[in-house]
């Protein structure tokens, strides 16, 4: 599992326009305690961007269906948000994320666009 930031970060540090995402991708799972990986990176250490797109990436975790388990609950998602701020998560961009209004996650739920399974592309389409 640990390995998927790596191999992300391998695919995109050569395209020009993808450069910035790729540090991005390499630290996504960094922890704001330095818990994290892959360079156990804490705090303000860890890029604006990947402290946003780990709340994300967390938060769509923890909602969306897998093949061995069901999506949690929107709110569940932001309890589990909210419990590892400080933590896992940096506190002012949890504070950020959980000031959405309920009538937004209400819109994003039921918007299907929102929850459809995009189709697998071939990488050498893009690359």
């Amino acid at each position: 599992m640990q390995q998927h930031v790596q191999i992300g970060f391998e695919l995109v540090k050569g395209i020009p326009f993808l450069a910035d995402a790729a540090e991005i991708i390499l630290t996504h799972h960094e922890r704001h305690d330095g818990s994290g990986y892959p360079r156990g990176l804490k705090a303000e250490e860890i890029l604006l961007a990947a402290r946003i797109f780990a709340v994300a990436d967390s938060f769509d975790a923890i909602t969306s269906d897998r093949p061995y388990r069901r999506g949690s609950p929107l709110d569940t998602g932001r309890e589990t948000i909210q419990r590892e701020a400080g933590r896992l998560f940096d506190p002012q961009v949890v504070s950020a994320f959980l000031g959405i209004p309920a009538e937004t996650w209400s819109t994003i739920a039921g918007d299907p666009r929102t929850t459809a399974v995009l189709p697998r592309r071939d990488a050498s389409v893009i690359l």
